[in-house]
């Protein structure tokens, strides 16, 4: 038989709440369950039975593939929303002016970082989405997000699966308050070897001025681009970088809405 690009299977601690856990996860994504035997190892599915595997596990999700593993994790955005919370300052919320309230379009969703920012930023009473294009990093920050705890004072996060441009082209005009891409570093930076896991199921097209410009028509006050520093990401993108710390590789671009007819 052949191997199904991606499949959901159990953490090695199997049990009767887990295996239910498990299968309702694929059912939520549309995905094959395997069941695996107490301690049986995955290495040997890989490549065989699937391409690349979902473990549920009591500490989550974790996406497999030949080369490693990697998990949901908070990480820097945690820190981030803690600095928030004192009053702090944060590059995403300044750039975009993030109030209660605001609705936003994370149109490159990753594993949630700026996604994070952003539901603590618009409050309770605000709205984040995210698009993601990878079926398999969608999964894993959907139920991340799940097991993650919000707080009182931070609104939801609503993961979608989906191509940006192309959900784009389905919304109405002005729709949300702030667009954000943050497109795949061209030039990446050395990085640990599970963010390496995630960089092979990413998206790697480049921005185009087609999205971008679908962007300005649903976003109702800025569309905001993260790029790296050293590169010209922004500027092929007819924009500038907005001051901010020279300590940082991240680079910042904004741009108004379309007006007129």
């Amino acid at each position: 038989m052949a191997s199904v690009p991606l499949a959901v299977t159990t953490s090695t601690k199997v049990d009767a709440a887990l295996v239910r856990e498990a299968r309702a996860v694929a059912a939520r994504w549309g995905l094959p369950f395997l069941p695996r035997r107490g301690k049986e190892g995955i290495a040997p599915w890989l490549g065989v039975k699937a391409d690349a595997l979902l473990a549920v596990g009591g500490d989550g999700v974790t996406l497999w593939d030949a080369e490693g593993s990697f998990g949901f994790h908070a990480g820097m955005a945690h820190l981030r929303r803690m600095r928030l919370r004192a009053g702090e300052p944060d590059a995403f919320v300044r750039v975009a002016e993030l109030r209660p309230g605001d609705s936003v379009l994370d149109c490159t969703l990753g594993l949630a970082q700026d996604a994070l920012v952003a539901s603590l930023a618009v409050g309770p009473q605000g709205r984040v989405v995210g698009l993601e294009k990878s079926l398999a990093l969608a999964v894993v920050a959907s139920e991340g997000l799940k097991r993650y705890e919000l707080g009182a004072d931070s609104g939801p996060i609503e993961v979608v699966h989906a191509d940006a441009h192309a959900y784009l082209k389905t919304l109405p005009s002005a729709s949300f308050d702030v667009v954000f891409f943050d497109p795949m570093f061209a030039k990446p930076k050395k990085a640990q070897p599970a963010f390496e896991v995630l960089r092979r199921f990413a998206e790697h097209a480049p921005l185009t001025p087609e999205a971008l410009a679908e962007g300005r028509r649903v976003a109702r006050r800025w569309v905001v681009v993260k790029g790296a520093r050293y590169t010209d990401d922004l500027r092929k993108l007819g924009l500038e970088s907005e001051p901010g710390s020279r300590f940082t590789d991240v680079v910042w671009g904004r741009i108004g809405p379309v007006t007129g007819p």
